[in-house]
């Protein structure tokens, strides 16, 4: 099924501060800490098996999916997936001590070595055309991946480094080609009490060809809940649904897509001020109740998503939204499962 197109809503105000800097440039800078998430790995060796079933609980959220699922044209994969804390072999912060409670980590050879190994393969089993990734901290882990996946596969590797010591930074991988890359880190996002923020990491934009057809994808790792901050949270979410928003409007001939750890469910404020305008609707909702994508003290909940611009080109296959998940209820070394999906290119 591909989605309907809307006519353009008007924009939302924040667009008139949304002037992003088109920057190309890949690589770190040290400086700073980071505020993120503090989940730990639970280090365990899992089987990375895919568990596609469905729960037992109600599906009291899935989209009618009745009508006509012919494919409209090419597809591609895009996946979303927080690697959980993938710091490389420098301690920046000079506090690396696991037995002080330090935040940044320095894994011993053996360790940064498996734990590339282990995502190298959850990348490879879920065999994307575009992967979304958080929680990597620096080029070096990019590098590692890379020398760790199959040659070549992925030409595009694009970090959104915030330049911070210890920074777990959002990715964007591509088997396509690169047409730009546009950082909106410094955007002043209102806070909805007064004053502003920015995004807690990177809100990081990569336009592409896929086989000779734009493509823009976004990669996003809003306020973890860990010491939350909420009003940041919804401050993020408003302001991306209007840089998506902006850039659908500029490229209504791309397909649009905007993945990744949003710490926040479908039915929160910060969810709803993604979907509720319309602009961006969120394609795992006809596969409830077996969406979730994260598990603590037995509950599971969807936080890590996938949503498409209406407004702009392609469209979501309906019904192709799958997790992979181990007896974890994560991915291998990570505490979150991922999400993949199909999309119509335009």
């Amino acid at each position: 099924m591909q989605i309907p197109r809307l006519f353009p809503l008007p924009m939302l105000a924040l667009l008139a501060s949304c002037a992003a800097q088109a920057d190309p440039a890949r690589g770190r800078t040290g400086g700073g800490s980071d505020t993120g998430t503090t989940q730990t790995d639970s280090g365990g060796l899992d089987t990375g098996a895919a568990d596609t079933s469905a729960d037992t609980a109600e599906d009291t959220g899935a989209a009618d999916t009745s009508t006509d699922t012919t494919p409209a044209g090419p597809t591609i994969e895009i996946a979303t997936w927080n690697t959980a804390r993938f710091f490389d072999r420098v301690c920046d912060s000079g506090r690396c001590d696991a037995g002080q409670n330090d935040y940044e980590e320095l894994p011993s050879a053996a360790q940064f070595q498996y734990k590339t190994s282990q995502l190298a393969t959850g990348i490879t089993r879920q065999d994307a055309d575009i992967m979304l990734l958080q929680e990597v901290e620096s080029q070096d882990c990019i590098d590692a991946l890379i020398a760790a996946l199959p040659a070549g596969r992925w030409p595009v590797a694009v970090l959104g480094e915030m330049g911070q010591d210890a920074s777990v930074d959002v990715a964007i991988l591509a088997n396509g080609e690169l047409v730009d890359v546009i950082r909106h880190r410094s955007v002043a996002l209102p806070l909805p009490s007064g004053g502003s923020t920015t995004f807690t990491r990177e809100f990081l934009e990569v336009e592409l060809l896929i086989q000779g057809r734009p493509v823009t994808v976004f990669s996003a790792h809003f306020r973890s809940k860990s010491n939350d901050d909420p009003a940041r949270r919804l401050a993020e979410a408003r302001g991306a649904a209007a840089i998506v928003a902006a850039s659908a409007a500029a490229s209504p001939d791309s397909l649009v897509v905007l993945g990744g750890d949003l710490n926040d469910t479908p039915d929160s404020e910060p969810l709803l001020s993604l979907t509720s305008p319309g602009i961006l609707v969120r394609v795992a909702s006809d596969i409830v109740p077996n969406d979730w994508t994260y598990a603590f003290n037995s509950q599971r909940d969807a936080i890590d998503h996938l949503l498409i611009a209406t407004t702009a080109s392609g469209g979501y296959v309906a019904g192709s939204a799958t997790v992979f998940r181990d007896a974890t209820g994560g991915l291998l070394t990570s505490d979150h499962a991922s999400l993949r999906a199909s999309f119509y290119l335009p």
